[in-house]
């Protein structure tokens, strides 16, 4: 009998050596933005992260520990401990269902291309990350011209206008004292890098980060910053700016001198030159969500093969699968004008809209998210910040965080 007892006493005493940590990312999570933090701050301890895949929206699973235990309840992250059975049982649902396991190996160094002079609440990554207390740097044209963007593994473009027509807000507030401060501060820096106008130092920013990627780099965009980005790379030495963008001219002939081959996203799109008109290419479906507004404006997130394709999983892992549109400079894509090599992660259905998508390029991946904030349907020029502790459970932003914690995975998965 003192046997029996004993090899239960120790069997139970194994299992519960082998209790780990869950971080549930279903309905059930109290704080699904703050737990990418989690995720990522044990990643910078040197700590296994199992990310499951499909299961209960995307869950997380490490070693347990009372510093883990601690910073869960110090942030307001719901987490439960279970035991070696129960995790056994977890693999064995994974194995049989359109789930799978992800390792993440090490935390990405994260990069945000911003202007200096830029608020925290202008984008919605640098508040992501600001909120779920995930460290990174802030980068912009000097560093990105210095190569300095070889120190780093993930690069996000701020809602940067990489035509170098100021964010064709030239009709509205070309008399505004901000905007006016805003061209000096670029065109002193064009000079200063030594290209006499904007839209040449920003299409030669464009090509530095094209090589970021193609050498293996993960870059991820929102807003205006994604189809100004491709068209820049289309555009290369062609002046596409008027004269009130750089004091001369278009260049003649430019639409047919642009490039689409060196594009990463977008094909066989028409510029829109007026500076009058706050638009830049014929890309950006903005208009048609506006129609829509925002009770009938939302997006389907695409469901994946798990165990196939483990990158549009990894990406698109939320806890639910229809999501609230946001307008944005750039909102979402005209399908017609996506190259058929890149991958639809979301779009609005029952129209030609995109609006998230991932491609790659070289031994790099980008991915583009239209829209400006996730939880600020139409944000507006001086729009006060959007306080996230408000909004613990968007979707929106889950996707923003997916991308944070996709370049951590173990490299097999990520050639998949």
């Amino acid at each position: 009998m003192k046997k029996i007892l004993l090899g239960i006493f120790f069997g139970v005493s194994f299992i519960a050596l082998q209790a780990e940590l869950l971080i549930p990312m279903d309905r059930t999570q109290t704080n699904h933005l703050k737990a990418y933090g989690i995720a990522f701050s044990a990643l910078t301890q040197e700590m296994e992260i199992k990310w499951l895949l499909n299961y209960r929206g995307g869950s997380y699973l490490m070693q347990d520990s009372i510093e883990m235990e601690g910073l869960c309840n110090l942030r307001g992250v719901s987490y439960e401990i279970i035991s070696a059975v129960e995790v056994a049982n977890i693999f064995n649902e994974i194995e049989t269902e359109n789930m799978d396991m992800v390792v993440l190996e090490k935390e990405p160094k994260i990069a945000i291309y911003t202007p200096p002079n830029s608020q925290p609440w202008d984008d919605a990554v640098t508040m992501a990350l600001t909120y779920a207390q995930i460290e990174y740097d802030k980068v912009f044209d000097e560093e990105v011209l210095a190569g300095e963007l070889n120190d780093y593994d993930w690069l996000h473009l701020h809602h940067e206008d990489f035509t170098g027509q100021f964010g064709k807000f030239y009709a509205s507030y070309r008399n505004a004292a901000w905007y006016k401060e805003e061209v000096k501060i670029s065109q002193d820096l064009a000079a200063a890098l030594g290209y006499d106008c904007v839209w040449r130092l920003k299409h030669a920013v464009a090509n530095k980060i094209k090589e970021f990627v193609s050498v293996g780099g993960f870059l991820f965009a929102m807003c205006a910053a994604t189809d100004t980005f491709d068209i820049a790379l289309a555009a290369g030495n062609t002046d596409i700016c008027d004269a009130v963008f750089d004091g001369d001219g278009l260049e003649a002939n430019y639409q047919q001198k642009l490039n689409f081959e060196n594009c990463f996203a977008f094909k066989d799109f028409t510029l829109i030159t007026n500076p009058f008109q706050y638009e830049f290419s014929s890309i950006d479906a903005s208009d048609y969500a506006k129609f829509r507004g925002a009770e009938a404006d939302y997006f389907q997130l695409f469901d994946f093969s798990a165990k196939y394709d483990p990158v549009p999983t990894m990406l698109t892992q939320c806890h639910v699968d229809v999501v609230n549109g946001f307008l944005g400079q750039t909102t979402s894509f005209h399908k017609r004008y996506v190259k058929k090599s890149v991958i639809i992660l979301g779009e609005s259905p029952g129209v030609d809209e995109v609006k998230y998508l991932h491609g790659n390029f070289g031994k790099g991946t980008f991915t583009f998210y239209g829209g400006h904030d996730p939880e600020d349907y139409q944000h507006k020029v001086g729009d006060p910040e959007t306080i996230l502790d408000l909004h613990k459970q968007s979707p929106g932003y889950r996707l923003i965080l997916n991308n944070v914690l996709f370049p951590a995975a173990e490299k097999k998965k990520l050639k998949t």
